[in-house]
C-alpha cells in the first residue's frame, strides 16, 4: 500500500511549463457547437486546490495550436472592453495579434461570453465586445468568475436578467483571472500591459490587487509593461518577494512602470 501511495504522489507532480516541461494531467474533451469544445482540465497542480476547473470553450485555431503543441499566448480582455475607446481598442488587439502570429504563435483573447468561458474570439466577437457599451461589460476578477458562470451570465451584481437579447453580456478578463483561465486550458504565456499591485497607502487600507495573488499561485508567465505607475511600486516588489515571485526587467536597471497617455 505504501508503495502504491509513493507511485501516486509521484505521478501527480506538476512540472512546471515555465521551465520547459510537460503538464501531467487528464482531459477530457467533448464535441461543441460551431465546431468548439468545452475542454474540462484536470490538473495536480496549485492552482487546481484553490480554483474550481470550469467548462472553456476554445476557439478551433487555438485548439489545434494546442493539439500540436505550438506556442499559444493570452491575452486578456479588459484593455478592449474598458480600457480603450472603439476603434483603438480592437485595433490595439488586432496589432498585437499579428506581431504575435509572424513569430509563430497563436493569440488567445480571454473573455466570458454570456457566462461561457471563452479562450479565443472571433473576429465579430472581438467587433462586438469593442464597442459594446459599458451596460453590456462587466470587469471580472478572480472573485468574480464561479459566480458568472454559475448564473449563465457575465453580471457580477445580480440585476441583469438572463440574456434574452441578440447581443450578449460580456466578461472581460483582469490580469489574475487571464492567469487562471489560461491555466486551466493549458496556456502557460500571458501578455498584458500593466500588472495590479499594492495600493498607495494599502499599509492601512489593505487595498492590494488580487493580481499578486495569482502571480504566485498559477504557472503562468506573464509579460507585461511593468506595475501601474499609480500604485505603489516598491510596496508591490516587497510583495512579489515575500510570494517568492521571480521578477525580472528586460534590457534596463529598473523595473518598468505602466503608463498611459491621456
Amino acid at each position: 500500500n505504501n508503495n502504491n501511495n509513493n507511485n501516486n504522489r509521484i505521478s501527480n507532480i506538476y512540472h512546471y511549463p515555465s521551465l520547459g516541461f510537460r503538464r501531467m494531467t487528464r482531459r477530457a474533451t467533448a464535441p461543441f457547437a460551431g465546431q468548439q469544445q468545452h475542454r474540462y482540465l484536470s490538473s495536480t497542480s496549485s492552482s487546481s486546490h484553490h480554483y474550481p476547473r470550469l467548462p472553456l470553450q476554445i476557439l478551433p485555431s487555438v485548439q489545434t495550436a494546442l493539439d500540436e503543441q505550438r506556442p499559444v499566448v493570452a491575452l486578456e480582455s479588459t484593455i478592449v472592453g474598458l480600457g480603450l475607446p472603439w476603434p483603438e481598442n480592437v485595433q490595439l488587439c488586432r496589432s498585437v495579434a499579428t506581431i504575435l502570429r509572424r513569430r509563430g504563435v497563436e493569440p488567445a483573447t480571454l473573455a466570458l461570453r454570456d457566462g461561457v468561458v471563452r479562450i479565443g474570439l472571433t473576429t465579430d466577437e472581438l467587433e462586438d465586445l469593442g464597442q459594446a457599451p459599458r451596460s453590456r461589460v462587466t470587469k471580472c476578477s478572480t472573485r468574480d468568475l464561479p459566480w458568472l458562470v454559475a448564473q449563465g451570465r457575465s453580471s457580477s451584481d445580480g440585476n441583469h436578467p438572463q440574456q434574452q437579447q441578440d447581443k450578449p453580456h460580456w466578461g472581460v478578463t483582469t490580469v489574475a483571472s487571464t492567469m487562471v483561465l489560461a491555466h486551466q486550458a493549458g496556456i502557460s504565456t500571458f501578455v498584458t500591459g500593466g500588472i495590479g499591485g499594492v495600493h498607495r497607502g494599502g499599509h492601512d487600507s489593505l487595498d492590494i490587487s488580487a493580481d499578486l495573488l495569482e502571480l504566485a499561485r498559477t504557472p503562468v508567465v506573464v509579460v507585461s509593461a511593468g506595475i501601474k505607475s499609480i500604485l505603489d511600486i516598491p510596496k508591490t516588489l516587497e510583495v512579489l518577494e515575500t510570494q517568492g515571485v521571480p521578477t525580472a526587467a528586460y534590457q534596463t536597471r529598473d523595473f518598468p512602470a505602466f503608463f498611459s497617455p491621456t
